[in-house]
């Protein structure tokens, strides 16, 4: 019995080991998204087989069509309330592109087997459903993680509170940078306000104040945080910026390695930021303050594209997969 229950989950064994072993070591990697998945995926495999559920297996098939086309309806709704409630742009057209872009492999591909048509053409297609089905696959352990990562327990003795900036409306702070500022506050006073607050942002090209200003501002009229509690850092325009001049100011003041501290940024755009700390070596925990949920949508399109875009080694080695066979098949012809 040992042994048999042994084969049946040992796959998710592994994969359990496998993000056990990388979370403890450090949470803040990506390849734990991974794992996660893989291990939930292979434990629900698991226990069909050891209860004798195949209808567990059957409806996770079954979910695949029927949750595309939620999703599909999902996505358009979402870009129609985001272009209402905030204006037309590209950022906010994403679940918009998304939805058609899975509507044409969705529809494209069985056509294309369907239909007579040329070498090129039907293995292009074969591409695309690949790396679509790595990025499917990414998209969905991602969104669980990201989840998980901001659901965990973080510790508050911080030396440090970092506050990320998120524009502004006139030299005020936007709403979403607001609720930024209040969760960097709760954090605060959590700790006794003992921590040094940083609020990081430089000025851009179509704002009158650096953002680091209307945010010092705010946390001391409107939240009575004294002003030599806050340090300004007021040259960043991207998040890598952020963290990179906040870090210096903090390696500064304490010494490198020498405390502890937390990034405060929105809830879709925690794990990213706390990822690249720990690409540049700093020790912090991130902290997520609430979103609209009508936004969120496009904001993690976003987050996931950002961090695709920094581990593009899978979607290579998929194209380098695809293209051997592929170009000798096409040359055989």
């Amino acid at each position: 019995m040992f042994l048999t229950l042994l084969f049946i989950y040992f796959p998710a064994l592994v994969f359990g080991l496998l993000f056990i072993k990388n979370y403890r070591k450090e949470p803040r990697q990506f390849r734990n998204s991974l794992y996660f998945l893989l291990l939930c995926l292979f434990a629900l495999w698991g226990l069909s087989v050891q209860f004798n559920l195949p209808w567990l297996v059957l409806l996770g098939f079954v979910s695949v069509p029927f949750g595309t086309v939620a999703l599909v309806v999902f996505l358009l709704a979402n870009a129609f309330v985001v272009v209402r409630r905030e204006g037309l742009s590209l950022a906010h057209l994403l679940p918009a592109f998304l939805a058609l872009g899975i509507i044409a492999i969705c529809v494209g591909v069985p056509w294309l087997m369907l239909v007579p048509a040329p070498g090129i053409v039907v293995a292009l297609a074969l591409l695309v459903v690949m790396e679509g089905s790595y990025l499917a696959f990414t998209f969905a352990a991602l969104l669980l993680y990201s989840w998980l990562y901001r659901k965990l327990p973080k510790r508050r003795d911080y030396d440090y509170i970092v506050v990320h900036g998120a524009g502004l409306s006139g030299t005020k702070p936007t709403p979403l940078l607001a609720g930024r500022l209040d969760k960097g506050v709760e954090l605060w006073e959590a700790d006794g306000k003992r921590a040094v607050i940083i609020v990081s942002g430089g000025q851009g090209s179509d704002e009158e104040v650096p953002e680091s200003f209307a945010m010092k501002t705010y946390l001391v009229e409107e939240r009575g945080v004294p002003a030599d509690a806050i340090i300004e850092e007021d040259r960043s325009t991207t998040t890598m910026e952020n963290l990179r001049n906040s870090k210096a100011i903090m390696d500064a003041r304490s010494g490198a390695g020498s405390y502890r501290s937390a990034v405060v940024t929105s809830d879709y755009h925690v794990f990213r930021t706390a990822e690249y700390a720990h690409k540049i070596g700093l020790v912090a925990d991130g902290v997520g303050s609430k979103t609209a949920r009508y936004f969120r949508p496009s904001a993690f399109i976003r987050e996931f594209a950002a961090v695709t875009k920094a581990h593009l080694w899978p979607i290579i080695l998929i194209f380098v997969l695809w293209l051997v066979p592929s170009g000798c098949s096409l040359l055989a012809r």
